[in-house]
């Protein structure tokens, strides 16, 4: 298949991104070069110096509201997408209308807390909404345990699944854009799928 018949493909279709941050930011990038249509951002955070580490940000957006920056970012690479941005920080009764109409939703979110919140709130009120999960991307190297998982028809997990960030092991830009970039993969892969 060529390039212009996926972009065509993937223009139809909406994927929402819940966080903006180093999975989120980077994930959302990869799917604008691709083609995806529609990207509904949500966060509730500013873009802060230490992001430009490994978030697709730069310098001078510090102080900016991640979703504002990155959509302004989006719109450099592909100046057509519709970059749908809400401010917000997701919870169990937000989620279901931020994100109604996505075919499929990443997540991108640093706590684990909150990916459960979320996990559970789509399975619950969006149940045929397919879910890509970070999991397991702190420190550098060893990216051979970087992996894809299919845990069920919903549910998909990108990572290692172990490596938690700490200060002793943050995490850094080359794991984190790798699993982003899986993250975005396996949205192309659900979406080149449908009709």
């Amino acid at each position: 298949m060529r390039f212009s018949e996926i972009e065509k493909h993937l223009k139809k279709f909406k994927v929402g991104i819940a966080g903006a941050g180093g999975l989120g930011s980077n994930c959302a990038a990869a799917l604008a070069r691709t083609g995806v249509g529609t990207l509904v951002v949500a966060d509730f955070d500013k873009v802060e110096p230490s992001n430009i580490t490994r978030q697709y940000y730069f310098a001078d957006q510090v102080g900016m509201m991640k979703t504002t920056a990155l959509k302004e970012n989006l719109i450099r690479i592909r100046p057509e997408i519709n970059v749908v941005t809400c401010q917000i920080k997701l919870n169990e009764k937000n989620i279901p209308s931020v994100f109604n109409d996505c075919q499929v939703i990443v997540e991108a979110f640093d706590r684990s807390d909150m990916k459960q919140m979320l996990i559970e709130t789509v399975q619950k009120e969006l149940p045929s909404v397919p879910i890509i999960v970070g999991s397991g991307l702190a420190g550098w190297g060893n990216t051979g345990v970087l992996k894809f998982r299919k845990v069920d028809e919903t549910l998909y997990i990108c990572g290692d699944e172990m490596s938690e960030a700490t200060d002793d092991n943050p995490p850094l830009a080359p794991r984190v854009c790798i699993v982003a970039n899986m993250q975005a993969n396996a949205v192309i892969e659900i979406l080149m799928k449908k009709i």
